[in-house]
């Protein structure tokens, strides 16, 4: 079976989308939405009706939530940090409060499989609780498809 990477990413605003603090960030939006479809490696995104059922999941309306989907960690890390995006990314004390827990998790999905927000928000509690693994990890790790399958066995085995 193939695997792509999936990657959830919460921020808590300083203020609403409508305020004037959020002004500059929400007018960036498409454009870095589009840079990401756009980009090498890109897959899927949460796309609005859907994140306002990921906002309820977390149970915070000042939470923002990104969801996607791509071919690989190196396809994410570019974009994060190798295009235009970074240069917002670099930006983001202007817009959002500093979280004390980690705010973005990536794990790997089947080809063709999108995340739910639930199944994100699982994922993210799970490295807050857990640290790193192969079932949960950051873009610092280099964990591959195969060995999250190996800690759902091993998991499974627990049970």
């Amino acid at each position: 079976m193939n695997y792509n990477l999936a990657q959830i990413n919460i921020a808590r605003m300083l203020a609403p989308l409508d305020s004037e603090i959020m002004k500059d960030f929400v007018n960036n939006l498409d454009r870095i939405n589009q840079l990401a479809e756009k980009s090498e490696g890109f897959i899927w995104r949460l796309i609005d009706d859907n994140n306002e059922s990921a906002v309820k999941v977390f149970n915070d309306d000042e939470i923002v939530v990104n969801m996607s989907v791509w071919t690989s960690i190196d396809a994410l890390f570019n974009f994060t940090y190798k295009s235009d995006h970074k240069d917002i990314f670099k930006r983001r004390k202007e817009w959002f409060s500093a979280m004390k827990e980690m705010h973005m998790a990536c794990w790997y999905v089947p080809v063709g499989k999108y995340p739910t927000a639930q199944e994100a928000k699982d994922r993210l509690d799970h490295l807050n609780k857990f640290g790193e693994s192969s079932y949960a990890f950051t873009l610092k790790s280099n964990f591959m498809p195969e060995e999250a399958i190996e800690y759902k066995l091993e998991t499974r085995k627990q049970k």
